[in-house]
C-alpha cells in the first residue's frame, strides 16, 4: 500500500470510493463535485490517498478554511485494515504542523466512523447539520494523545 498526498488526477478515483461506502452516504452523488474535491485539495486544505495495485482505497481531506475534516473515507473492500486510521494521522498530523485551530468534523451517529472518531481521541461537542455528532479535536489534545 502506498500512502501519498492526493492529486487532481486523483479525483474520479476518490468520487469512486465516496459513493461506495455503506455509512456516512450521499443522499446524491451530485452533493460533492469533481470542482469542490478540486479546490479542497489544492486551495483550501490538502488530501491523501492510499493506492494498492494503482487503485485507490481510501482518502482524507482536511480543510484549513473551515478548520474541518471534509473527507475520511475507506472503500468497503479495504475496511478494518488500519487505512483509515493512517490517513486520519497524516491529515491530522498535516493539519496541526499549520494551524493550532481546533478540528472539527461531524458523522452520523450509531456507525463505524463514529467509533473510529471516538477512539481516535475526538470529543463529541454537539450535533452538526442533519443530526450529525460534531466532534472536535484541540492541538494539545492531538499533541498529547501523540505521547501516549
Amino acid at each position: 500500500m502506498i500512502f501519498r498526498q492526493a492529486q487532481t488526477a486523483d479525483i474520479p478515483h476518490i468520487q469512486i470510493v465516496r459513493n461506495s461506502v455503506k455509512e456516512n452516504t450521499l443522499s446524491s452523488p451530485a452533493l460533492v463535485t469533481d470542482k469542490d474535491c478540486e479546490d479542497f485539495i489544492t486551495r483550501r486544505g490538502k488530501g491523501w490517498v492510499c493506492e494498492l495495485d494503482n487503485r485507490i482505497i481510501g482518502f482524507a481531506i482536511a480543510d484549513l478554511q473551515e478548520h474541518n475534516i471534509w473527507a475520511l473515507f475507506v472503500h468497503p473492500d479495504f475496511e478494518g485494515k488500519g487505512i483509515g486510521k493512517r490517513l486520519h494521522d497524516e491529515m491530522l498530523e498535516w493539519y496541526f504542523s499549520k494551524t493550532n485551530e481546533t478540528a472539527w468534523l461531524g458523522t452520523a451517529p450509531n456507525t463505524r466512523a463514529e467509533r473510529f472518531y471516538r477512539k481516535a481521541g475526538w470529543k463529541e461537542t454537539g450535533i452538526h447539520g442533519k443530526g450529525e455528532i460534531k466532534f472536535e479535536m484541540t492541538a494539545h489534545q492531538w499533541k498529547n494523545r501523540r505521547l501516549h
